[in-house]
């Protein structure tokens, strides 16, 4: 029988590689988009199983009506993939309540509402999976990415509990450590705080210098598709693992974090990414 999948945020990078990988290999894809996609499109002229929804994870309405429409579509949802998800670039003292209640509401907010609407259908079916796309940096703290970095650990935790509340009833919950991939990340999914980033900052000198660093690695990354090579093997493997890193930071930083102490491992990332000492 043919398994159901709805994906967040599916409109491009790692959730649009996820939807073309997981259609071509025999699901019923029904990817979460806010606005039209040519290439959800063309693949859909292509043959492949690909329904996208209306759906914006910031809006609880939204949400009721596009689990409602798959659930009538395909019978039930089993899979979940929680993919959603953007990044604020400001330090802490910058961050305005607008831009930090965003970064929240969407990254971590929305996976809760998407995974509260979808609980029931799954408990009821007896069993389904879930997906969170996580990053190495729910594992990590970066400069400039703190917002970002605290609704990945967020993410991580609710991970971890979820799986206890919901294991007794057949879902599986897992969540994917990605690293940084070659995606419209920098474009499409990073907002920039005006104040850090503005020439009379403080932190100009590390906006200058690590920016870059990022904006590089996203933009010469890697093609998405391990991500999505991820999640197929999560579906069909009930033996994965509870967290599954995927791309070079991710497999660098994440083991690398469990087996130093604090310090050490603080003192690595500064030599790593060149970052300024703590002021003695």
């Amino acid at each position: 029988m043919t398994k159901s999948v709805l994906i967040t945020g599916a409109r491009s990078g790692m959730g649009l590689a996820t939807a073309l990988m997981l259609a071509e290999s025999g699901y019923r894809v029904f990817a979460g988009v806010r606005g039209d996609s040519a290439e959800l499109d063309e693949a859909r002229a292509r043959g492949l199983d690909i329904t996208p929804v209306m759906l914006d994870v910031q809006d609880t309405a939204s949400i009721r009506a596009a689990v409602a429409q798959v659930v009538d579509q395909a019978g039930g949802i089993d899979v979940l993939v929680n993919n959603a998800g953007f990044g604020l670039l400001a330090t802490v003292e910058d961050g305005t309540d607008e831009e930090i209640f965003k970064q929240f509401d969407v990254n971590v907010l929305g996976l809760i509402r998407m995974t509260r609407e979808v609980l029931p259908h799954m408990r009821q079916a007896g069993g389904g999976v879930i997906i969170n796309i996580s990053s190495f940096l729910g594992r990590m703290g970066l400069p400039l990415l703190a917002h970002y970095n605290a609704s990945k650990y967020a993410v991580e935790g609710l991970t971890d509990s979820l799986r206890f509340e919901v294991g007794p009833f057949g879902i599986r919950v897992h969540s994917i450590l990605a690293g940084l991939f070659g995606t419209n990340f920098v474009k499409k999914g990073l907002v920039a705080n005006a104040a850090t980033t503005a020439e009379a900052s403080p932190y100009r000198e590390l906006v200058a210098h690590f920016v870059p660093i990022v904006a590089q690695a996203i933009n010469e990354g890697p093609s998405p598709e391990p991500i999505a090579r991820a999640v197929k093997d999560i579906i069909e493997n009930p033996d994965s693992d509870i967290a599954v890193m995927v791309g070079t930071e991710a497999e660098q930083f994440v083991p690398l974090r469990r087996s130093l102490s604090d310090k050490e491992f603080e003192a690595k990332v500064i030599g790593t990414f060149g970052l300024p000492p703590a002021k003695a």
